[in-house]
C-alpha cells in the first residue's frame, strides 16, 4: 500500500499478507495489534489475563511484549510485529485509533429496527414534513446529516481512505493533527454519545480493522484510489464536538471531597443491586475472550427489568446504563448487545423486584 502520490501500484488486497499490512500501518505511525484469525476481534489474552479480569494499564503482559488486551498493547515496533505475526501469521490487523490520531466513521448496513426520528440524528430535530421512507441504514443517516449541514456526504469522499466491509458497511478514515482535539469512540445506537444512528465512531478508546484484512465473510477492501486518510473536515469536527465526542482534558486541580453526609443518587437500593452487575459487564473490557460477557449483560439487564417493573428505575435510564456498560466492554458489537439488553429487560419486567425502602 504506497503513499498517495507514489507511482508504484498497490498489490491486490487478496495477495497482501497480514504481516505486510501491519508493517505498512506501522510505517504510517499507526500502532497495530493482532486480531483473532478470521475474526474482527482482538486475539485472545494469555491464560492468566483470561482467568482474572484486571485493568490493561500496568499489566505485565503488555510490558513484556505480549498482545494481551488488544488495542492497549498496540505498537509500531517492527521487531514486535515480526514476533507476533511470526507466531500467528493468520492473525488480522487492528489499528488503535487514539494513538494513531485517527477518527473513523464506521457506517453500518445491518438490518435493524429504525428508531423514532428523534434518535436518528441526536440533537437535531427532523421535521415531520421530511419524508424518511426507505431510510434503513447508517448510509442514509450520514447522508441526511450531510444534507442538513449542506456539506458533501463523507461516504462519497474520494479524497480519503474508505474501506468496504464484508457486511456491506463502510469505514471512512480521517486524520487529526498530533496536537489536535481528541475524540472518543461511540456507537450509533448509544442514547448518550452518538453522531448518527447506525454510524459508529472509532477514535480514542477504540480500534478499526485495517484494510486488506480477511475474514470468512470477506475482505476489507479499499474503495477508490485514496490510500491514506484526509484531514478531518471542519464541519465533521464541529458535529463531533456538538454530540459530546470531545475527550475532556484532565484537570490539574484535585477534586474536592464530598461532604461526609452527602446523599448520592447511586447509593439507592436499586443502584446498590444493579451497579455491581454493571461493573461485571464493564470489566469484560479487560478480557477479549472467555469473559462470559453475554451472560453477565443478560443478568444485569434481567435485574434492571425487575427494577423497572417495580418502579425503582425508568426503562430509559435502565437502557442507558446497560448500553453504556456494554459499549465500554464490547464497542464493536453494539447490535448484538442491543438484542441481549432488549430481550433480558423484557423478561425481567415479568418479575418485579420489590426492594426494601424507597428507591
Amino acid at each position: 500500500m504506497p503513499r498517495q502520490g507514489e507511482t508504484r501500484r498497490t498489490a491486490p488486497v487478496e495477495s497482501v499478507s497480514p504481516f505486510d499490512v501491519a508493517l505498512w500501518c506501522a510505517s504510517q505511525g499507526w500502532p497495530v495489534h493482532p486480531l483473532a484469525p478470521g475474526r474482527k476481534t482482538p486475539a485472545a489474552n494469555c491464560d492468566a489475563c483470561r482467568s482474572a479480569a484486571h485493568p490493561p494499564k500496568g499489566c505485565a503482559c503488555i510490558a513484556s511484549g505480549k498482545w494481551c488486551h488488544g488495542f492497549h498493547a498496540a505498537t509500531t515496533e517492527a521487531a514486535r510485529l515480526a514476533t507476533w505475526w511470526g507466531a500467528q501469521p493468520a492473525c488480522g490487523v487492528g489499528v488503535s485509533c487514539g494513538p494513531a490520531g485517527l477518527v473513523v466513521l464506521d457506517v453500518d448496513a445491518h438490518s435493524a429496527e429504525v428508531p423514532d426520528r428523534t434518535r436518528l440524528l441526536p440533537g437535531i430535530a427532523i421535521h415531520e414534513r421530511v419524508n424518511l421512507a426507505g431510510l434503513a441504514s447508517g448510509f442514509d443517516t450520514l447522508a441526511l446529516l450531510a444534507a442538513f449541514r449542506k456539506q458533501p456526504n463523507p461516504a462519497e469522499d474520494e479524497t480519503t481512505l474508505r474501506v468496504r466491509t464484508p457486511s456491506g458497511g463502510l469505514h471512512i478514515w480521517y486524520q487529526i493533527p498530533p496536537s489536535g482535539i481528541r475524540y472518543r469512540s461511540s456507537t450509533g445506537s448509544s442514547p448518550r454519545v452518538a453522531l448518527a444512528w447506525q454510524v459508529d465512531i472509532r477514535a480514542t478508546g477504540g480500534y478499526i480493522v485495517a484494510p486488506a484484512t480477511r475474514t470468512p465473510a470477506g475482505t476489507y477492501v479499499p474503495v477508490g484510489s485514496a490510500r491514506l486518510p484526509a484531514p478531518l473536515p471542519d464541519w465533521l469536527a464541529a458535529e463531533l464536538e456538538r454530540t459530546g465526542h470531545v475527550v475532556a482534558e484532565m484537570t490539574t486541580h484535585p477534586a474536592l471531597p464530598a461532604p461526609r453526609h452527602a446523599t448520592k443518587t447511586d447509593s439507592t437500593a436499586a443502584h446498590r443491586l444493579l451497579d455491581p452487575l454493571l461493573a461485571e459487564v464493564e470489566n469484560c473490557a479487560a478480557v477479549t475472550h472467555g469473559a462470559s460477557f453475554t451472560e453477565k449483560l443478560n443478568r444485569a439487564a434481567y435485574t434492571a427489568g425487575g427494577l423497572v417493573a417495580s418502579g425503582h428505575l425508568t426503562d430509559s435510564r435502565a437502557r442507558e446504563l446497560l448500553t453504556s456498560a456494554a459499549d465500554a466492554a464490547r464497542p464493536h458489537q453494539s447490535h448484538r448487545s442491543h438484542v441481549v439488553i432488549t430481550s433480558a429487560l423484557s423478561a425481567g419486567q415479568s418479575r418485579p423486584l420489590h426492594l426494601k425502602g424507597r428507591p
